[in-house]
């Protein structure tokens, strides 16, 4: 199976590192056109010399914008929009702060919301008017096995993953017919700067060692070890791919197993 994404424009959120950096990485192998969307304008540049190039056509690019603040996020994308379009969009943000949901208060959850479901639902907004008018277009949605089974003190996340996957199943169905399809893939426990903090996090209210509870959370998996973001690359390529044209509306795990022992 060849997948040649060669003139397709993709945006890919939170692209400089994790996940995000090894979805960017696998679509511009696949030759599309690759604009990478993070805060940090240092890393952006850093991350953008180091993405491949495999035609004389292909071109990448970067967009600095802070999903924190989503009030210059959306004056941010909606130029962004003005002069460009995008067949696959990749939604994937940082996560929102770990904690309990006794410990969480309401502006903790608008604040969540913001930062997962508003900057998704804008995102794709834009997104979708080129697509309809192509009548082609693939939209991918970083999201979490949390939305199948919570995860202890992740409440934030657990709540607005949840809501962000109940929407994009409705829109797909509405989208369908345009020949776009959109999937959400349930993110377990990848190697990551992410969950390197949230182990911290963890280290810190338990008074265990870092290396013990890493070694807990590979046990669980029934592989014995974390993904890598290269093979979540792996899985967006085919998605934003023809051989997935007839995929829509799916939550698909993807985590060494882990779901299927909840």
């Amino acid at each position: 199976m060849n997948i040649d994404l060669t003139n397709k424009n993709a945006l890919v959120g939170a692209a400089t590192g994790g996940i995000g950096a090894g979805i960017a990485t696998e679509l511009a192998r696949c030759g599309a056109n690759v604009t990478l969307m993070s805060r940090n304008e240092d890393k952006l540049r850093n991350s953008l010399a180091a993405l491949p190039v495999v035609n004389e056509n292909q071109k990448h690019q970067y967009l600095v914008a802070d999903f924190s603040d989503f009030v210059s996020f959306k004056t941010i994308i909606s130029k962004y929009f003005q002069s460009n379009s995008v067949d696959i969009l990749v939604n994937n943000t940082n996560g929102p702060e770990a904690g309990s949901a006794l410990e969480k208060r309401v502006e903790d959850f608008q604040t969540a919301f913001d930062l997962l479901f508003k900057t998704v639902f804008e995102t794709t907004a834009l997104a979708l008017p080129s697509m309809i008018e192509k009548k082609w277009g693939r939209i991918i949605n970083v999201s979490s096995l949390s939305v199948k089974e919570p995860i202890p003190n992740l409440v934030l996340s657990n709540s607005t993953r949840s809501a962000v996957v109940a929407w994009s199943k409705s829109l797909s169905n509405e989208v369908a017919q345009h020949q776009i399809t959109i999937n959400n893939v349930l993110t377990g426990y990848f190697d990551t700067e992410r969950i390197q903090k949230l182990i911290a996090v963890e280290s810190e209210q338990k008074n265990i060692s870092k290396e013990e509870i890493l070694k807990v959370r590979e046990n669980k998996i029934p592989m014995k070890r974390l993904g890598k973001p290269e093979e979540y690359g792996h899985l967006v390529a085919f998605l934003s791919s023809d051989y997935a044209s007839y995929l829509t509306g799916a939550s698909i795990p993807l985590d060494g197993g882990l779901a299927n022992i909840y």
